[in-house]
């Protein structure tokens, strides 16, 4: 009997030591883990990011091509430099048409 009065503090005890012990343990796969979480890119953060460069690109030829249909009247009507402008927006289209999302 006085086995089991002195066991069970031991007992009692050492559960706080496991718990410990298991956090010490642990420890280095969960910061693995979350390195791993943090550098990797899931694929729909690609797609995203992808949709985003799209529509930025999608964004700028729109404007690109309201600038250039201004000048296109502007040059029609005679005015030379705006068919200057004329030609370098329709460059500046073709190259943002050409670049790789």
């Amino acid at each position: 009997m006085v086995k089991i009065i002195v066991l069970i503090p031991l007992i009692l005890g050492l559960s706080g030591c496991v718990g410990i012990v298991k956090d010490v343990v642990t420890a280095p796969i969960k910061v693995v883990s979350k390195t791993a979480d943090v550098l990797t890119t899931s694929q729909s953060e690609a797609d995203e990011k992808r949709g985003r460069k799209l529509r930025k690109k999608e964004e700028n030829l729109g404007k690109l091509s309201r600038k250039r249909d201004k000048a296109q009247r502007k040059c029609d009507k005679g005015k030379q430099s705006a068919c200057e402008d004329l030609r370098e927006l329709e460059a500046e289209i073709e190259e943002e048409q050409n670049r790789p999302v």
